[in-house]
């Protein structure tokens, strides 16, 4: 970290929304720890960070734009338990919940990154998809810079932590997955059945 700067600091952030396996919760507390020895501000800490967030950010937004709701309900009516409606559907909720969901999904590993891609798929409007994805990156990325600034070298006590929460959120969204192609399954041969009644 002292080496690349806060500046390379944002591009680890940036390629951590863009590939989810680079996990922020190593980077930002490493930013920290650099401004606590006085490599970097910590204010250059949190607003290149930041600015990382945002930039990887736009990238997924641009890619869900690119896909748009016709070309994504193609691609879903291709794939196994999946068909064309579910993309409406994701479309109509995303509508009424998106600013919210952009804002609160900066704080869930892994969704952080993903809920850029539906943002963009809705087109929502830019002004207000900056707004809501810099508000939470804001806080997120200053929670774990100053966790780094403040516990200094001893900043690795809290990873096991952290590994722990991540990998609750793992189980629980794989389960969420499993439930999601258990149901689906059982309507497609529910279905299957009353069509050959």
């Amino acid at each position: 970290m002292d080496v690349i700067g806060p500046a390379g600091a944002g591009l680890a952030i940036a390629l951590e929304n863009v590939f989810p396996p680079i996990p922020s919760e190593v980077i930002l507390p490493s930013a920290g720890l650099a401004a606590s020895r006085g490599a970097f501000t910590l204010w250059e800490a949190v607003l290149w960070t930041t600015l990382g967030s945002v930039v990887g950010a736009l990238a997924l937004y641009g890619l869900g734009a690119w896909l748009g709701p016709d070309r994504l309900r193609r691609i879903a009516d291709r794939i196994p338990l999946v068909s064309g409606e579910d993309v409406d559907k994701t479309v109509d909720w995303f509508g009424r919940y998106g600013g919210r969901a952009v804002f609160l999904g900066r704080f869930v590993p892994g969704i952080r990154s993903l809920i850029s891609i539906p943002a963009g798929i809705v087109r929502m409007p830019l002004g207000r998809f900056l707004a809501f994805t810099g508000g939470g990156s804001l806080i997120w990325n200053t929670l774990f810079v100053m966790l780094g600034w403040i516990l200094g070298e001893k900043w690795h006590v809290i990873d096991p932590y952290l590994s722990i929460v991540q990998d609750i959120v793992i189980v629980v969204v794989a389960g969420l997955i499993v439930w999601f192609v258990v149901v689906r399954w059982r309507a497609r041969r529910r279905g299957r059945r009353e069509r050959e009644e």
